[in-house]
């Protein structure tokens, strides 16, 4: 018997889970029986396995219950491909994507479906981390990036939202037709564009294990935001160039007006050191992140897929359920 129900696909990529493995699937288990019972919605839950070294797929599928797959890549192709992958297997009216370490909590994933439900006007709700935690030269740092990525678009990037979000079926086709390989996702969030609003939370204590981001990490993500999404670092080096152009005729104009009318002599070494080290350093920073341009274009242009797939684990399907493909191109 077909059911007319509306129906909620979960995604939630995951990386060495394993220890949280169990709670999680203890969670999700009570999300499906409250939006079953609140909002009268199937509920599929789709994991993604971003190359995990230890055994959450097998643990995670022994705890799931319901309607449920594990599609596990062929490697660590990093968190927001393993978003890719899980949106490219949803099928649901509605989406919702969430964390496997139990920061995202029941209360809030909830209120994110409600906010969907009760306004159809709204396509996207995501969920906005205040930061309470954060320090206040981290806040500062955040602050400095998003406005600098977001003072060069037509759209804005919102501060401190991440994957965390529901969205309706249509939205989350929309996001699978981007096929950007190097991904940032809250670019590409903002991009699609879409009638979103925000809901701000605090994220729930890790219950296992540390944060795979560190502040390498965080520096690298900046950078590949700024690379995708912004022209600034461009124009700064434009800016630079000029300024350095304008320090050294002004500085050939003072050595010259004091030869010429009070015999200064000016010793040439140190002078002379001092600029060309200044200026060697200067433009091998600014050549670095050109090449970080050219390398995300040069990417981009090679016909690789976004993920490969190792294999798909299913629950029982549904029947009236399409049977998803494994799309990674």
């Amino acid at each position: 018997m077909v059911d007319l129900r509306p129906s909620l696909d979960i995604v939630a990529p995951f990386f060495n889970e394993s220890a949280s493995a169990s709670a999680f699937a203890h969670l999700l288990g009570e999300l499906e029986a409250a939006v079953a019972q609140r909002f009268g919605m199937t509920v599929h839950k789709i994991l993604v396995d971003d190359g995990s070294r230890d055994d959450g797929a097998v643990r995670f599928s022994q705890a799931l219950t319901g309607s449920w797959e594990i599609v596990r890549l062929s490697r660590n192709f990093g968190k927001e491909v393993a978003v890719l992958a899980g949106l490219d297997q949803s099928r649901g009216e509605m989406v919702l994507i969430m964390d496997a370490d139990l920061q995202h909590s029941l209360d809030i994933s909830l209120k994110l479906i409600a906010e969907l439900v009760d306004h159809p006007d709204i396509d996207v709700v995501y969920a906005q981390n205040d930061r309470r935690e954060a320090s206040w030269r981290r806040s500062q740092l955040a602050r400095l990036f998003y406005s600098l990525i977001n003072s060069s678009q037509r759209f804005d990037i919102p501060e401190n939202a991440g994957d965390f979000r529901a969205m309706r079926g249509a939205v989350a086709r929309a996001l699978t037709s981007l096929r950007d390989k190097r991904r940032f996702n809250k670019g590409l969030f903002a991009w699609a564009g879409f009638r979103q609003k925000a809901l701000p939370y605090s994220p729930e204590n890790r219950a296992s294990g540390t944060s795979k981001w560190s502040r390498l990490n965080l520096i690298a993500f900046s950078l590949e935001g700024f690379t995708s999404f912004s022209v600034i670092p461009l124009r700064l080096i434009s800016l630079s160039g000029l300024l350095a152009a304008l320090a050294g005729a002004l500085y050939g104009a003072k050595v010259f007006f004091e030869v010429i009318f009070y015999g200064i002599a000016v010793p040439g070494y140190p002078s002379l050191l001092v600029a060309v080290v200044l200026l060697g350093g200067l433009n091998l920073t600014l050549l670095g992140l050109i090449g970080e341009y050219v390398w995300v274009t040069l990417s981009e242009s090679k016909d690789r897929p976004v993920y490969l797939v190792r294999d798909v684990v299913r629950s029982q399907a549904p029947a009236d359920r399409p049977e998803p493909g494994t799309s990674n191109g």
